[in-house]
């Protein structure tokens, strides 16, 4: 691992590694092979009509089989799902794994799959019924009471137990696209940021500079508490990828996520990318 950062695997749902037993062998195949954390897509649609598995039920078979890696969803879309159920999806991976879950969000890129199912694809609405299942998620990991009254949502619910193993609470990192800036205001209130950057796509890792215009836009926003950054890229196994990195580092990266998929070769390519390990 690069000193001072944390990497990771990133993975589809969907396509050719749309199959819940192989997304379970790569999170094995990761956590053999040194990387810290193992993270899945979250979608119910992709391109018409390619295979698309649950990474939800993914994940909590991935977490009865490993014992170490940091397990997540970047991200996860939260303004099609309903907040009290996600909470409890979230809390049970998270006991099942020892508290080693992280919940990524964010409003998502496939209009489809809103509209599929009579939703509206307009992100002022997705972002606000995203900050109402933000309030609503994290007070149920409270073990109190809670209510809301919101325009998306009503809740009056009992103490929903069991709490989380993490304490204060499950790490929540915001997914947005800069330049936007209203995903990173959301992100400061939490506890990680995973940007992408409208100017990069597929296979494209956005330069040090502008990650760390992002870092200083959140920064001036939060209380100075420990926060993570997280950011998809790809490299090889080169000392020369782990030099490249650092530089990424000191714009205050905290997690690097290898970005694999169909862009990047198929099934075979991905797993040689995983064995190799994490950029040294």
């Amino acid at each position: 691992m690069t000193r001072g950062i944390a990497c990771a695997v990133d993975l589809p749902n969907v396509g050719p590694f749309a199959d819940p037993t192989l997304l379970c062998e790569f999170a094995v195949a990761a956590e053999d092979s040194g990387w810290d954390g193992f993270f899945l897509w979250d979608h119910l649609l992709y391109a018409d009509d390619w295979p698309v598995v649950d990474p939800w039920v993914t994940l909590a078979a991935i977490a009865a089989r490993t014992r170490r890696i940091r397990l997540g969803l970047c991200v996860a879309l939260l303004a099609r799902q309903l907040p009290w159920e996600v909470a409890k999806r979230a809390v049970t991976v998270d006991l099942l794994s020892g508290g080693r879950f992280v919940l990524g969000v964010g409003l998502g890129s496939r209009p489809e799959e809103y509209t599929a199912f009579g939703q509206s694809p307009d992100d002022r609405l997705r972002a606000e019924r995203l900050d109402e299942s933000l309030e609503i998620v994290t007070a149920s990991w409270s073990g109190e009471s809670f209510s809301h009254d919101g325009k998306h949502f009503q809740v009056a619910a009992p103490p929903m137990n069991p709490v989380p193993v993490q304490s204060p609470r499950i790490p929540i990192w915001v997914g947005g696209r800069w330049p936007h800036r209203a995903p990173f205001r959301r992100a400061a209130r939490y506890d990680g940021v995973f940007p992408i950057h409208a100017s990069y796509g597929s296979g494209e890792t956005m330069p040090a500079s502008e990650l760390r215009q992002i870092v200083d836009y959140v920064a001036a926003r939060r209380d100075g508490t420990p926060f993570d950054v997280a950011l998809e890229g790809r490299t090889s196994a080169g000392d020369r990828d782990a030099e490249r990195i650092g530089e990424y580092a000191a714009a205050g990266l905290t997690w690097w996520v290898e970005a694999l998929g169909w862009w990047r070769g198929d099934v075979a390519n991905a797993q040689e990318r995983v064995d190799a390990g994490p950029p040294r």
